[in-house]
């Protein structure tokens, strides 16, 4: 490319609700809680000096051609990538997969068609933890890390020392779409035992919903009743709520090989021990001095007896080895996310 010409961008975000740039929208309160926007928000930034445009992809889908050297990335809509590479013009660089197979097994299942379409397609782990890798163009995956806003502890949260001796947990009530190594289930086993001590609480979207579809299906409605009990409604921002607790219950979706999301990130930008359950290899990604793995208990009970014994000193500890991490070389991967996909 000349050093006078233009490098059109296009990113399909991973839900068309992010249409008409409202990928980079800071402003939208819903869209951006908690600042989710900012890696996106970030890169724009970073390429507007470089003689860059970026857009998300419904503009591109909106021209009858491409303008010149127009380069696409999916962060997980199927929909659009044959339609452009019909249109020509169109450089199919990369499809980034978020999702893990438990939430939406079709984007596993289209593995062998994407990495012969696009150049490189991003995934949690590339030797096939989780899902096949039948059919699929091994040397196109890459390792996915999830896109973090922020380098440092948010102040005004971390340092916040009047915390309830308990724990949260923040998600939603979902059903998966898969039972192999899912999370979910285990999600309200535990919050079931802990609330007989009365050391939890529960936040977020859709657990008071008992006619959705996320809803039903059995570990729910056999323990409906408990998790209403502890059940403290939606939160506008999970920084503020984690803010008020001394630790956190924080599970993936799923356990599988590197799927590691922002569950952990958002406690140590808190300030809240996370109690983790996921990724089998997280201690190869995160030091384990910054976080509890849930997996060397026999039951949830011992666990709090564990960590009810806890020092205000070791809890201090804890989360200042968090903030190290953040501030530290190996949080590169994740900060640096987005621009090492599409830069």
């Amino acid at each position: 490319m000349k050093p006078d010409q233009v490098r059109h961008i296009f990113l399909d975000p991973p839900s068309k609700a992010y249409y008409e740039d409202k990928l980079f929208d800071h402003s939208n309160p819903v869209l951006n809680r908690d600042d989710t926007l900012a890696p996106f928000i970030r890169l724009r930034d970073a390429l507007a000096s470089s003689n860059v445009e970026m857009h998300t992809a419904d503009r591109l889908l909106e021209l009858d051609s491409a303008p010149g050297f127009s380069e696409y990335y999916s962060f997980g809509i199927l929909d659009n990538y044959a339609r452009l590479q019909a249109m020509g013009k169109v450089r199919l660089c990369a499809f980034v997969v978020f999702e893990p197979p438990v939430v939406d097994p079709r984007l596993y299942k289209a593995l062998p068609e994407l990495t012969a379409a696009f150049e490189r397609v991003y995934v949690h782990n590339i030797h096939g933890d989780g899902y096949s890798l039948d059919g699929v163009d091994q040397s196109r995956l890459r390792k996915l890390y999830w896109p973090q806003p922020r380098r440092d502890v948010l102040a005004s949260y971390w340092e916040n020392e009047n915390r309830l001796h308990r724990m949260v947990m923040i998600n939603g009530n979902h059903k998966p779409a898969s039972k192999n190594q899912e999370l979910y289930g285990m999600r309200i086993e535990a919050l079931v035992e802990l609330a007989e001590t009365g050391v939890v609480d529960l936040y977020g979207r859709g657990w008071e919903r008992w006619w959705s579809r996320s809803s039903m299906w059995l570990p729910y409605w056999r323990n409906r009743r408990t998790l209403m009990s502890i059940y403290q409604g939606a939160c506008s921002s999970k920084y503020e709520v984690l803010s008020r607790y001394e630790f956190a219950l924080c599970f993936e979706n799923m356990a599988m090989d590197g799927y590691v999301t922002e569950k952990i990130f958002d406690c140590f930008y808190a300030g809240a021990v996370p109690l983790y359950l996921g990724a089998r290899d997280i201690a190869d990604l995160i030091p384990a001095s910054a976080y509890i793995d849930c997996r060397k208990y026999g039951n949830w009970q011992e666990m709090w007896r564990d960590i009810d014994g806890m020092s205000h000193v070791q809890i201090k500890e804890m989360k200042e080895a968090g903030r190290e991490f953040l501030q530290g070389e190996l949080f590169s991967d994740y900060y640096h996310a987005l621009h090492s996909i599409v830069v």
